[in-house]
C-alpha cells in the first residue's frame, strides 16, 4: 500500500483508496485516504513554511526543479506504465505525459530566474517630484493543486511546477481515481530540496478536500475539472485567487481548400480519439466545407476502424479503455440518444470485446440535432459528430453556438480566414491547420465561458502566484511649496 504524504511525512491513514485498472477492473495497488484531520496538519504546515520557501534564491529554486525534471525523466517508464494502469491511456500515450512533465519542469527552470520587477520615475506631475517606484513580486502564499484524473502527472505538474518556482508551498490533492503516480512524484520532491512541510499529496474525498477551497491560510486555488464541481468551487473560495480549467467540446473546422489529406485525418484522428477521447481539447465537433464532407467523411471512417482497443500495455493497442463503466455507459446513452432523434451513425457505437467493458469503439456520427448532449456537453470519450456549412461564417457561427469556449482547431489556406476566426472565434485558443487538441507546455492555456478562468502554461500560472509589491522613495527631500499644512 502506497502512503499519503502530508507535510514532510509519510502517513498510513486509518482508511484507503483502491486504485482499480480501467481496464481489467484488477485492484492496482492501495492507498492512504486523507481525514479531515491530514487536511489540516497539511495546510497547517505549508502555512509556516512560506518563510522558509519565501527566503529562497532564484538559483535554488531553479535547481530544485532542475532535480525534479532529473530524476523524473530518469524514472519516465516506470511512470508511464503505472500511468498507463491506473489511468488506463495507452503505453504510448503515457510516455508522451511523462516527457511532456519533464519539459513542464524545464520550463520553470528557466522561468524561476525571470522574475522582473520595475523601477520609474513617478513625476508625471509637481506632486510627485523626486518621487521614484520600485515594484517587486512576492510568493502569494500558498497553493491548492487539485488535478484530473485524465492527466494526472502533467496537469498535476502544471499546477506544481509554477508553485516551486515562485516560491509557493503546494497541496495537491490528485483524483481518487489516479493518486499513485502523484505519490510517486511526492518521493521525489522529497528528496529535491524543496522545504519538506512546504509540499503535500492528499488522496482524499471530495467532501475532505473541500477544505482547501475554503480555508482562508490557502492564497490560490487552482482547479482541473468540470463545470459542474468548478464554479461552485468559486463561490465557496471566498478572498482566495481561483484558477479553472473546465473543459469543452472543442471544434474543428476544415475549410474547401485542404491540401494534405493525410495530415489532415492523422491529425483528427488523433484529436477525437486520443486517450479515449477523455481530454478537455478533444476534437468533439467537425465542421466541415460542405464541398468536402464526403470526401473527409471515406477518409476519417476508415481511419478510426483501423484503431486498435485493448491492454494499454500493450505496444499494439491505439485506443485504451475510458476511466470507468458509469463514464461508458453515459456516453453510451448520449449516442443512442442522438440515434434516436434522428443523427446517423457512421462507425462506432459499440462495446469492444476486451476487458470489462469499458473499452468503447471510436465512434463518427452525423445529422446531429445541436440540442442532443452529444453536441451540447463534454462528451469526455471517443465520439465526434460531422456537420457540413455553407462557410466559414457559419462555421464560426456554429464553433460559438455552446457554453464552452476552450479552443479550436482551423484547417484552412487562406490568411484572412485565420484572422477572421481570431476576431470573432468565442474561445481561449485557436490552433491553424491543427487540431484543438494541440498544446505546448509553455503557451497560455484556458478559456472563456464555462471553459474555465485564468490560464495555464508555466510563466502564466506564475503571475497568478506572485503579489505586486510597491515601494515610494523619496530621492530628495520635497519643496516646501508640496508639503501638507
Amino acid at each position: 500500500m502506497m502512503r499519503a504524504y502530508v507535510g514532510g511525512s509519510w502517513i498510513e491513514g486509518e482508511r484507503q483508496l483502491e486504485v482499480i485498472n480501467p481496464f481489467n477492473g484488477q485492484l492496482i495497488d492501495r492507498v492512504a485516504e486523507c481525514s479531515a484531520a491530514e487536511v489540516e496538519q497539511a495546510i497547517a504546515t505549508a502555512h509556516q513554511a512560506l518563510p522558509q520557501t519565501r527566503q529562497l534564491e532564484p538559483y535554488q529554486r531553479a535547481r530544485i526543479l532542475a532535480f525534479i525534471r532529473d530524476r523524473l525523466s530518469e524514472q519516465q517508464e516506470l511512470f508511464a506504465r503505472t500511468l498507463a494502469q491506473e489511468n488506463g491511456k495507452t503505453i504510448h500515450e503515457a510516455r508522451l505525459e511523462i516527457t511532456r512533465a519533464v519539459a513542464t519542469f524545464d520550463i520553470a527552470v528557466g522561468e524561476t530566474t525571470r522574475i522582473y520587477g520595475e523601477a520609474y520615475d513617478l513625476a508625471i506631475n509637481p506632486l510627485a517630484t523626486r518621487r521614484q517606484a520600485l515594484v517587486r513580486h512576492y510568493p502569494i502564499g500558498v497553493v491548492a493543486a487539485i488535478a484530473p484524473f485524465n492527466f494526472p502527472v502533467n496537469l498535476a505538474v502544471h499546477k506544481i511546477a509554477p508553485a516551486l518556482a515562485t516560491g509557493c508551498p503546494v497541496i495537491l490533492k490528485p483524483a481518487s481515481k489516479t493518486p499513485l503516480t502523484a505519490l510517486m512524484l511526492a518521493q521525489i520532491i522529497a528528496e529535491s530540496g524543496w522545504p519538506l512541510a512546504a509540499f503535500s499529496v492528499l488522496p482524499c474525498s471530495r467532501t475532505v478536500g473541500q477544505q482547501l477551497v475554503e480555508d482562508e491560510r490557502i492564497k490560490l486555488l487552482s482547479f482541473t475539472g468540470s463545470p459542474e464541481v468548478g464554479w461552485p468551487m468559486k463561490r465557496a473560495a471566498g478572498k482566495k485567487k481561483v484558477i479553472l480549467e473546465l473543459g469543452g467540446n472543442a471544434g474543428l473546422i476544415v475549410d474547401r481548400d485542404v491540401r494534405d489529406w493525410d495530415w489532415l485525418i492523422a491529425r483528427a484522428v488523433m484529436g477525437a480519439f486520443y486517450q479515449c477521447g477523455q481530454v478537455c481539447i478533444s476534437v468533439q465537433r467537425i465542421f466541415l466545407h460542405h464541398e468536402i464532407m464526403g470526401e473527409f467523411r471515406s477518409r476519417f471512417k476508415k481511419a478510426a476502424e483501423a484503431l486498435r482497443s485493448g491492454d494499454p500495455l500493450d505496444e499494439r493497442t491505439t485506443l485504451g479503455p475510458m476511466i470507468d463503466s458509469a463514464n461508458c455507459q453515459r456516453l453510451q446513452r448520449w449516442i443512442q440518444e442522438a440515434i434516436d432523434q434522428g443523427a446517423r451513425l457512421v462507425t462506432g457505437h459499440s462495446v469492444a470485446p476486451v476487458g470489462q467493458g469499458n473499452s468503447l469503439a471510436a465512434t463518427i456520427l452525423e445529422e446531429v440535432d445541436a440540442r442532443c448532449a452529444v453536441v451540447a456537453e463534454e462528451a469526455f470519450g471517443p465520439v465526434v459528430t460531422l456537420t457540413p456549412v455553407q462557410s466559414m461564417e457559419e462555421a464560426f457561427e456554429r464553433v460559438n453556438d455552446s457554453r464552452y469556449g476552450l479552443q479550436c482547431g482551423l484547417f484552412t489556406n487562406d490568411f484572412q480566414t485565420v484572422m477572421r476566426a481570431f476576431d470573432v472565434l468565442e474561445v481561449g485558443g485557436i490552433i491553424h491547420n491543427d487540431v484543438p487538441s494541440f498544446r505546448v507546455d509553455s503557451m497560455p492555456y484556458g478559456g472563456v465561458k464555462d471553459s474555465g478562468l485564468g490560464r495555464e502554461g508555466v510563466r502564466y500560472a506564475m503571475r497568478d502566484m506572485l503579489e505586486e509589491r510597491l515601494l515610494v522613495y523619496r530621492s530628495h527631500c520635497i519643496p516646501p511649496i508640496y508639503m501638507s499644512h
